[in-house]
């Protein structure tokens, strides 16, 4: 991440205060291109999708689908809200079109808040006339801002590639985050010229190492959604996928750590790799239980090296391991092997005093290994807090 952010040239940003949220804090953002655009789009696995998800789906399912721009409004997830929620995303992105001049089914719509909250038309309709007046080229951050809801800090990332193009793109999320997309919305724009199904396919390898590998309490919202939009005003065409992936995985992956570096109550920023694998779903499936251990995260905000929460963890992942083979270790922010604590399935005679130091970091990792082959994944995951309580406890009241 730089500062300046660079951003992409031919798109305009902005975010604005409609009354969405009640505390006068920025609620509605609105990112438009100058020209059509290329788009992919993932979204959350949950079954019950709210009213944004199942439009946007329906917009990319078109073959001819152009997006000129994506609304994302918070104070309400219109998720759970039938009938009249879809209605009132279409209406959404209708005057968002008139204000932009373009067709509504090239704009996409995002929405987070709480559940079963119809989302209030009037604020929205004021808000898009004032995002109309303030678009511009550095208005990013004030989208980000727009886009937060129990964030502590907006999440921008962005880069200027070698070949002469830039990505840039903005995130949201700190609550009800879990792999295989989570409570969060991201929009990530390029000026490079991509053929819309290159463009689906790096992304959901991009998201898969980047999105998808984040931990903060284990839920899965209804709201999740991830856009890509090129729209080529760079000149600059990109053909290569690999290089591609490369390229979003180096914006999508800080977004991503920044949302567990803000999780919600968060103290401590944990990496959890898992080695020795006999394949990568299996690595993936114990770094995952360890990561969402309520156990595990407890120990972890209160420094305790209590491995046996983590060899627990893995037991019960549904991975076929063998305990007198399991490895494990403590690593330090730069994810180095530091303090060894079991080896072959017994504890070593480490210094505790030493673990609990490390422990007490704000960033370091573990490492398990099974061995069980050389398969290998990893997690990115926080600590659970008192606050994560107090801040869940009261979200509505």
């Amino acid at each position: 991440m730089s500062d300046p952010y660079p951003f992409p040239e031919g798109f305009r940003a902005a975010g604005v205060a409609c009354g969405l949220k009640h505390d006068g804090r920025l609620d509605l953002a609105l990112i438009a291109s100058d020209r059509p655009c290329a788009a992919a789009g993932l979204f959350t696995t949950n079954r019950v999708k709210a009213a944004p998800v199942l439009y946007d789906q329906a917009i990319l399912a078109a073959p001819d689908a152009s997006i000129r721009a994506v609304i994302a409004n918070t104070g309400s997830a219109n998720a759970c809200t039938g009938e009249d929620g879809l209605a009132r995303t279409h209406h959404t992105v209708e005057r968002a079109a008139q204000a932009l001049g373009c067709a509504p089914h090239e704009v996409l719509a995002l929405s987070t808040g709480v559940i079963g909250l119809p989302l209030e038309l009037a604020p929205v309709e004021r808000g898009i006339d004032d995002l109309r007046a303030q678009l511009s080229p550095d208005g990013w951050p004030a989208a980000a801002e727009a886009i937060m809801t129990t964030d502590t800090r907006p999440k921008l990332a962005g880069l200027v590639h070698p070949d002469g193009y830039t990505i840039a793109g903005i995130a949201k999320g700190a609550g009800m985050i879990a792999p295989n997309m989570a409570t969060m919305l991201a929009v990530i724009a390029t000026d490079a010229a991509i053929d819309r199904a290159l463009l689906q396919q790096a992304l959901h390898r991009a998201t898969d190492a980047s999105f998808n590998r984040i931990i903060v309490d284990g839920d899965m919202s209804t709201n999740d959604s991830v856009i890509a939009l090129a729209n080529g005003a760079s000149g600059v065409r990109v053909t290569d996928e690999d290089a591609l992936v490369e390229a979003l995985r180096a914006v999508c992956v800080p977004l991503a750590q920044a949302i567990v570096r803000d999780g919600e109550g968060a103290t401590k920023f944990v990496t959890v790799h898992v080695t020795g694998a006999p394949d990568e779903a299996s690595a993936r499936q114990v770094a995952q239980a360890i990561g969402t251990s309520a156990l595990v995260k407890t120990a972890f905000y209160g420094a305790d090296p209590n491995w046996g929460r983590i060899v627990c963890a893995a037991g019960y992942s549904g991975v076929e391991i063998q305990p007198d083979r399991m490895v494990l270790w403590l690593l330090d922010a730069d994810q180095a092997p530091a303090i060894q604590l079991v080896d072959r399935g017994v504890p070593t005679d480490y210094d505790e005093p030493a673990a609990i130091a490390l422990m007490q970091e704000p960033e370091w990792g573990i490492r398990l290994d099974l061995g069980l082959g050389e398969a290998y994944s990893w997690i990115w995951t926080c600590d659970l807090s008192h606050d994560y309580v107090s801040i869940n406890g009261h979200y509505r009241t």
